[in-house]
């Protein structure tokens, strides 16, 4: 699957993942390939992008929603910063 979080700044991150947990606002998802298409708002949390080799972590804030469509996952969010 390929991922981006793209915030005011612009692209926050993008890269390929075999899996994504997002906090949407009615708990978490996880996102595999061939996931149903889905439009989601997020909550502030935690989104994780891992892929065969590593996990990314990101703290999310604001308005964010993700929109997965095809494999392509895009998270649009107002704030974005790799979690420690």
């Amino acid at each position: 699957m390929r991922v981006q979080i793209v915030s005011r700044a612009g692209v926050e991150w993008e890269g390929d993942a075999s899996s994504v947990v997002v906090p949407s606002q009615e708990g978490e998802v996880g996102i595999l390939p061939g996931h149903t298409p889905m439009l989601a708002l997020l909550a502030e949390g935690t989104v994780r992008v891992a892929n065969d080799v590593e996990t990314h972590e990101f703290k999310v804030a604001g308005n964010s929603f993700v929109t997965v469509d095809s494999d392509l996952i895009y998270i649009v969010v107002e704030s974005a910063t790799v979690a420690a």
